[in-house]
């Protein structure tokens, strides 16, 4: 016998013990690896796909992309089996299996959802991670790129520089964030304020429906191929892959941040920028950022406000010497580079570091966290934002990141996409706290503290509904026992305002039995 053909079969008997010993301890495993069997080609292993929580490797498959770690902990509920897919085919299947062995179907492409409903749930579930399902491909030609949902942000921002220097993409800043999930759920980054988001530059996309079959943008019709461009697509089935339009940046973008504390002109500066912010020039997008700190043992609150203009630093320091006279921008602040310097800088990696760095996946790295959301349409007064100092220095440890909306945004319909947060809105409000330490008495304070500050906010926010941002995910807000109209309204209206409607009509085309859900999915109007 060869060495090779002694490696093979060596292989064949570890899979084959594996499959035996899953099957002997989990009664799911060989009803499904059986029903997989049938609709996947027979020259396949299935059992090398999946991962049953008596597998040895069940464990690190879990939790590499689990990315909070309050649900990374031994209380939490687990899926009874991990379906890793390596082909469409594969995904097909375990659509078709997972309903005919009775199992609710998770689906997580980065696991950043920040309540981790892409996979945890209170009932019996199966997670389908599509991380293997990766593949990029750009098509300079048409300027356009197909990128399977299993991708990372930083894999497609660095394919695209790969082919060109003078494009990118508008999407977020934390490069191991899953393409999947991030824009089937509207997706925004330093780009938006010139072009729009994520989901805007969608122009065809690959699903699983729920009978299996994989249907293209044509195929799909338009009303399912809407709300899978920011309705969040794990309510109609599963994307595959999405086809994307690039879009052109300048050869030099510049980068900045200035900081300034209550005893210098924070409060001035914080005022201003709320005004300035939405309406100055298109090519210049800021993040201002408001948290407590102790400087000469004092509490007291920190604004800094980062910035990305398309173009070189004398014109942004023109733009807002005029606009903005009181921020104080200088050329010694400003740093010019390329575009995806400027994703590695906004990811806070350090100056030089090369692109390759976008490609680190960073399993297995995750902190504690809680995440809420707020949209402003009236600026808040000298008054409001010197109670909101106080406030945030009382809880301690709360901060806001709040981004500027304005320019492309308001130039697009907020019936265009389900994403309905458009013109009328002057910033989005992240609601942002972090802990290092496990255990139940942080996270009630930590939590808590994010919820006092968000009830504080309601004075100065949006009403009727108050609006909210999908890819913040935010339980609070409202979640679903029995996926009715009525439940699903609640969280519904916060995420979509009146595009909820639509939402459920085509649910209700495409789900009727309510197979693709999780606990703020859209319902079927059957229900």
């Amino acid at each position: 016998m060869s060495i090779s053909m002694a490696i093979s079969l060596l292989f064949s008997l570890l899979f084959l013990n594996i499959s035996i010993s899953s099957a002997a301890s989990n009664p799911t495993y060989q009803p499904l690896l059986q029903c997989l069997s049938q609709y996947i080609n027979p020259s396949q292993n299935v059992s090398t796909i999946l991962f049953s929580n008596t597998n040895p490797s069940y464990a690190s498959v879990l939790q590499a992309y689990i990315r909070n770690a309050r649900f990374n902990t031994s209380s939490t509920p687990k899926p009874v089996i991990i379906i890793t897919p390596l082909e469409e085919s594969h995904v097909s299947a375990a659509v078709i299996c997972s309903q005919k062995v009775g199992f609710q179907l998770k689906i997580r492409s980065g696991g950043h959802d920040y309540e981790g409903l892409s996979y945890v749930s209170d009932k019996p579930f199966f997670v389908l991670d599509m991380f293997n399902l990766r593949s990029i491909s750009i098509d300079m030609t048409d300027e356009s790129a197909w990128v399977e949902t299993g991708a990372t942000l930083g894999e497609l921002y660095y394919n695209i520089w790969e082919k060109s220097n003078v494009h990118g993409f508008p999407a977020g800043l934390c490069p191991t964030v899953g393409v999947g999930g991030h824009l089937s759920g509207a997706g925004y980054g330093t780009l938006m304020r010139k072009y729009g988001l994520s989901s805007d530059y969608i122009v065809d996309a690959k699903i699983v429906n729920v009978d299996g079959k994989i249907l293209d943008r044509k195929a799909m019709g338009e009303d399912l191929f809407w709300a899978i461009r920011g309705g969040g697509a794990a309510s109609f089935g599963v994307v595959l892959a999405y086809k994307v339009k690039l879009v052109r940046v300048p050869e030099t973008v510049t980068v900045f941040r200035l900081e300034r504390l209550l005893a210098d002109n924070a409060t001035d500066i914080a005022l201003k920028w709320q005004s300035i912010a939405p309406t100055t020039d298109e090519n210049l997008f800021t993040r201002m950022l408001l948290q407590p700190v102790t400087r000469n043992r004092q509490r007291t609150m920190r604004v800094t406000v980062n910035g990305l203009y398309l173009g070189n630093a004398d014109g942004v320091v023109a733009l807002l010497s005029k606009d903005f006279p009181e921020l104080g921008l200088k050329n010694e602040n400003c740093t010019e580079m390329r575009w995806i310097d400027s994703v590695l800088w906004w990811a806070n990696f350090d100056a030089g570091t090369p692109p390759t760095a976008l490609l680190d996946r960073n399993v297995n790295d995750a902190d504690f966290l809680k995440r809420k959301s707020d949209y402003v349409q009236t600026p808040i007064s000298k008054n409001g934002l010197e109670s909101l100092w106080q406030k945030m220095v009382e809880l301690g440890n709360v901060g806001l990141a709040c981004n500027a909306y304005g320019g492309r945004m308001d130039e697009i319909d907020d019936k265009e996409t389900p994403f309905p947060h458009r013109k009328g809105n002057l910033y989005k409000i992240q609601y942002s706290v972090n802990w290092d330490e496990p255990g139940n008495e942080t996270e009630i304070n930590r939590t808590s503290q994010a919820k006092a500050l968000h009830e504080f906010m309601t004075q100065f926010v949006s009403k009727n509904p108050r609006r909210a941002y999908l890819n913040y995910r935010d339980i609070d807000i409202g979640v679903a026992e029995n996926w009715s109209y009525e439940e699903g309204k609640v969280y519904g209206e916060s995420y979509f305002a009146g595009n909820y409607e639509r939402l459920v009509d085509v649910k209700t085309a495409v789900d009727p039995n309510n197979f693709f859900r999780n606990e703020q999915s859209i319902p079927p109007r059957t229900k």
